[in-house]
Order: C-alpha cells, then structure tokens, then sequence
C-alpha cells in the first residue's frame, strides 16, 4: 500500500470515527442490564456499537494505532474468506468486545476499540461481544445508605484477593463454576478474613482496574462466602469521565468513612479521613499465616482505640 493510500485509508477511518462520536457525545448514559440480556447476547451488529469518547482511542493526542487495526482487518478478512472458521477460533482477534448497554441506543465499548476498527473496515456485519454492568455511583450510594459502618476495609482484587499465579495457598475452588473468566482461585484465607472484618463493624469494598461484571463478581463472592459490601471496576478508566468517576467516589467514601483500611500483600496501611496521618503495618508472610497475620493487626489496631 502506497503512502498516499495509507494517508487516504486514514483520513477516510477519521471521518467515520467523527461520525459515530456525533452519535454518542453528550447524550449517551449507562443503564442497568439484566443478567438474562447478558447471557444471552453474544453478538452485536456493528452499526449497534459505539467508540467510548472517553477511551485513549478516540483521542486525537493519542490516538488509534493503524498497524494493530490493518493487522486484525487481515484476519478477519482471511476468516470471511475461509470456511473453515474454526482456524480462527484460538485467535485474539476474535476474543468478544467488552461493552456496555447505553441509552440512547446500542452499547458503549469499554476494550476492543482496535477490533471493531478493524470488523468496520473489513465489511463484517456483526461481532462477537461481552456485556459488563460495571459500577455506577447510584449503586454505590445506595450501599453506602444502607449501612451503619464509619469504617472500611480495600482491597485489590486481582493483585490481593485472587490467588497469585503459581502460589499452591489458594482456597479449594467451588463446586459451581460460573464460566471460564472467572475460574481465578481465591487466595487462602480470604473468605475466613472478609468474615472477621465484618465482624469488626467494617464495610468491604474490593476493587479492580480490570472490567467485570458486578452480577458475575457478587456471585462469585458468595459462592466462597465472602461478605463483601461492594465492588469497585474498572479503575483504570481513562479521560474525563473517568476522572470524574473517580473523584465523586472519593467525595462519597470521605463523607461516610472515618478510618480506613487498605490491606495488600505485603502491608496494612490505615488512613484518616481528613488527615495526612496513616499508620503503616508490614506483613512478613506470603502463604498460609498472611490472613492470620491481617487479622492480628486489625485486633491491635481495634484493641489501640480509646475507650467509648
């Protein structure tokens, strides 16, 4: 392909990327999906899917990367040509878009900006895809409504609460499973540890950058017996509305919490609301002791508290 080409392909993807922001820009908002839309929707016609003006993608600073989308549009070129489908199966290029059911029409994607790019310029009429019911500050309010706690437990999802790749201490994995996503093993001791910290009067909350389902994370939370207040996801969402995601959480948790708890791998860190005050607490074991250790911190920090 000659650069005049190259030049042209890419003036010809600005303006239907132009185009399709029109469509969403200032009027789309997130609405609630039922599980049963969710599970049933597997595919999407493109013309249904819509760029996230918030996502690095569509920002004119940053920016798709044109040799990612000729290298899909290639492969799914080869497939529409193939029919032996199957060859493809294994391949990335073919993993669902993560998205979003929006209003006014259609879904809003949260990953895979490159792949359907590609799928547009390719002629494809429709897409494989995953619909996510990601947090929305009213769920969010609505669990802080509804409790009595004026502290709290954080904790990271992926790098805390589930089990370390390689690491044998991992909680023995439920009889259900409820789908190959979510078979990551839950590190031992954690549901023994969300038990007790409930006990001691703090609200959980767990968080994650990466995109998953509300509805799939409570339901694998209680099939291990975690009592879980909420769940925080997608944290690395980038852009304004992501920043003002992040910022309006904060205000809310600062507003009811006094004293809070963020527990990783290697430490307890207890904050101060209003304060630049913390108190750090080092962990020094990885394996079987970890949660035993976490809770013997949280007895002396309760047992440090001043009477009435």
């Amino acid at each position: 392909m000659s650069n005049s080409d190259t030049v042209s392909r890419k003036t010809q993807f600005q303006q239907l990327m132009d185009e399709e922001l029109l469509k969403v820009k200032g009027i789309y908002y997130p609405v609630p999906v039922s599980i049963f839309h969710r599970l049933l929707v597997k595919k999407a016609p493109l013309r249904k899917l819509h760029p996230n003006p918030d996502d690095e993608f569509c920002r004119p600073e940053i920016g798709p990367n044109h040799s990612i989308i000729s290298n899909y549009e290639n492969t799914y070129r080869r497939c529409m040509g193939n029919s032996n489908a199957n060859l493809f199966t294994n391949n990335p290029a073919f993993e669902p878009l993560q998205v979003q059911k929006i209003s006014p029409d259609g879904y809003l994607i949260l990953n895979g900006h490159h792949r359907w790019a590609a799928a547009r310029l390719a002629g494809m009429k429709t897409i494989g895809i995953e619909i996510l019911d990601l947090t929305r500050k009213e769920y969010i309010l609505k669990k802080l409504q509804g409790s009595r706690h004026d502290k709290r437990v954080t904790m990271d999802l992926d790098e805390v609460v589930f089990c370390p790749e390689g690491s044998p201490y991992c909680e023995k994995a439920p009889t259900f499973q409820i789908g190959k996503k979510y078979q990551e093993r839950i590190r031992l001791g954690i549901p023994a540890l969300c038990q007790f910290l409930s006990s001691q009067g703090y609200d959980i909350w767990v968080y994650t950058a990466r995109y998953y389902s509300m509805a799939d994370l409570r339901t694998l939370f209680r099939r291990y017996h975690c009592p879980v207040t909420g769940f925080i996801t997608g944290t690395a969402r980038k852009g304004p509305a992501g920043a003002d995601m992040k910022q309006s959480l904060e205000d809310m948790f600062e507003e009811k919490y006094l004293t809070t708890l963020h527990i990783d791998s290697s430490m307890v860190l207890q904050t101060f609301t209003g304060s630049k005050e913390f108190r750090d607490y080092p962990l020094t074991s990885s394996d079987s002791r970890w949660s035993g250790e976490v809770m013997d911190i949280v007895k002396r920090i309760e047992a440090e508290k001043p009477a009435g």
